[in-house]
């Protein structure tokens, strides 16, 4: 009984957000059980463009660290502020999330050439709060019963406590940064005057992940079955109750 409601638990997550965490947890999973090393899933920006490890460019946002308080902290987060975004603001726009992961992905790959950052889930977690913050400003929060404030101060809240447990500034602030650029990009310059909407959504990921509309209306050749081509067998009564009748008034106005 509990598998079930664990697994139907699980299958009611929206896509992104289960393939997301998932991906995280059987990475952690494997390095724990000693499948794979941390040294080769972090960023290295020499092993990937002389040797063409372009594996890193996607492990470093799946690795938390081992099983600890740091990953199930950030997994946490990771989960439900995703998990919310999905089914929020990007509730029927599955490819316009992608796109969002694609660019703060492309975003910190960029800084991380130029910061010595090994892994950067942490910050795509910051990201992801932070966007969902700034489109949820009026929700007030509680931070472990402790402090008590609205959603645009998480970010710098959750940057404040990695500081406590000693993890780098750095980390937070560039998912932070990252995190402002794609909400100026998406919910502020295009509604400013003359401004117009920059991250636009290719037709081929809307193609790809996006569900159809319900007042979508079927082509023929996408019903069961195809096109009825030669198939007299299957036409309808109705059409053939027709031509028999049509062929009786010829045959009388022949006589």
């Amino acid at each position: 009984m509990a598998y079930m409601s664990l697994r139907n638990e699980y299958m009611n997550m929206p896509p992104v957000t289960r393939a997301y965490t998932t991906a995280c947890v059987i990475t952690t999973l494997a390095v724990q059980l000693e499948l794979a090393s941390p040294f080769q899933l972090y960023f290295n920006p020499i092993l990937i463009l002389k040797q063409g490890q372009l594996w890193r460019l996607i492990t470093t946002f799946l690795f938390f660290g081992t099983f600890g308080f740091n990953f199930f902290f950030n997994m946490i987060f990771t989960y439900r502020y995703c998990r919310m975004l999905e089914e929020g603001s990007f509730r029927n726009r599955t490819a316009d999330f992608v796109l969002m992961f694609v660019f703060g992905a492309v975003c910190m790959i960029c800084f991380a050439f130029f910061v010595n950052l090994l892994f950067l889930g942490q910050a795509f977690t910051i990201m992801l709060v932070y966007v969902w913050s700034r489109r949820n400003p009026f929700v007030r929060m509680n931070f472990f019963g402790l402090l008590n404030f609205q959603a645009p101060y998480l970010p710098w809240i959750l940057l404040a406590f990695s500081v406590l447990l000693g993890n780098a500034v750095y980390v937070d602030l560039m998912g932070i940064a990252v995190g402002h650029i794609y909400y100026f990009l998406e919910d502020v310059f295009p509604n400013q005057r003359g401004g117009f909407k920059i991250l636009k959504t290719p037709s081929l990921m809307r193609t790809l992940f996006d569900p159809l509309p319900d007042d979508y209306q079927r082509l023929p050749e996408e019903q069961p079955g195809g096109f009825q081509w030669g198939n007299q067998n299957n036409r309808p009564a109705n059409e053939n109750n027709d031509e028999h009748n049509q062929e009786q008034n010829d045959n009388a106005e022949n006589r």
